[in-house]
């Protein structure tokens, strides 16, 4: 299975088949919403609105941990995460995608960006914190879409960007000017409130992650450009919306029917505790994770 977390528009698909809403529960609580699940370029997928429809629950509110063990026990081996990030250099562009290969936290949510503790101690290699090979699946087919949807104005159209680094913050509010300039001078690329959370745990799940930040503003250090505002992000959005479900849709028979990248096994070595000690709740609590090291 493969799973895309997104916008609650994600789902409204040309090609979307044997669709159904299925309710998940999980011992960390509710995800963000049902699973939307059907069958798309003859591939099983599975849609979550990462803020639920209707988009009622802020950034620092996301159950990270509940929609990741959810994807996990539905079978998925690969997530797609979209989300709308600012951009911090003049070279994103508003409407330009970038498909970033590092993250810079800047949250205070370690504890609830891992699935392990309660006497299981694990450690997962993130020096690399997405599914490279998945990642230049999606920039494949999303440099070929917008060249395509480009034309004769290629010079002002958006672009597909490979590799980047995302800044994740907590919101809801935006940067502070200096916070944005002190990112940008770091060397950061983009800024968004939300991915981080999904990569760390994707890699705890040995699910292969990746994800398209698609560029709605400038964030706050362009002081020649307007101040990020909600109506703005809005309009950029539903335009960035149509160009993910066209990559999404273009990508998907290209991923791997196997799940055989190094993320798929990355806790072969990053358990520490010795099996012998797990405690019997933490063992059955984490059952989707565990499952092939029991």
């Amino acid at each position: 299975m493969i799973g895309i977390i997104g916008g609650s528009g994600l789902y409204e698909m040309e090609g979307l088949e044997a669709t159904e809403w299925r309710r998940v529960s999980t011992p960390f609580g509710n995800p963000s919403d049902e699973f939307f699940i059907g069958r798309l370029g003859g591939r099983e997928v599975a849609f979550l609105p990462r803020h639920g429809r209707g988009h009622r629950i802020l950034p620092s509110e996301l159950n990270h941990r509940a929609n990741i063990w959810a994807f996990k026990s539905l079978g998925a081996r690969f997530i797609i995460g979209v989300g709308a990030v600012g951009s911090l250099q003049a070279k994103y562009r508003p409407l330009d995608i970038v498909f970033p290969d590092q993250f810079f936290d800047r949250t205070k949510k370690s504890l609830e960006h891992t699935f392990f503790g309660e006497g299981i101690v694990a450690h997962t290699a993130f020096a690399d914190p997405i599914a490279v090979e998945l990642q230049k699946i999606l920039h494949a087919e999303g440099k070929a879409i917008l060249i395509k949807a480009a034309g004769k104005k290629a010079s002002n159209a958006p672009k597909a960007h490979l590799n980047g680094t995302y800044v994740n913050m907590e919101g809801p509010a935006f940067s502070t000017r200096a916070e944005s300039k002190i990112y940008r001078k770091l060397g950061c690329d983009v800024i968004g409130m939300t991915n981080l959370g999904e990569a760390k745990l994707a890699r705890e799940a040995e699910i292969a992650y990746t994800n398209l930040a698609m560029i709605t503003d400038y964030d706050a250090w362009n002081e020649d450009e307007a101040h990020v505002t909600m109506e703005m992000i809005i309009q950029r959005v539903h335009q960035n919306a149509a160009t993910a479900k066209a990559i999404i849709r273009a990508a998907i028979p290209n991923i791997p029917l196997q799940a055989i990248w190094s993320c798929h096994n990355a806790l072969q070595t990053a358990i520490i505790t010795d099996k012998k000690l797990w405690p019997a709740a933490t063992v059955e609590k984490l059952k989707p994770i565990l499952n092939r090291y029991m």
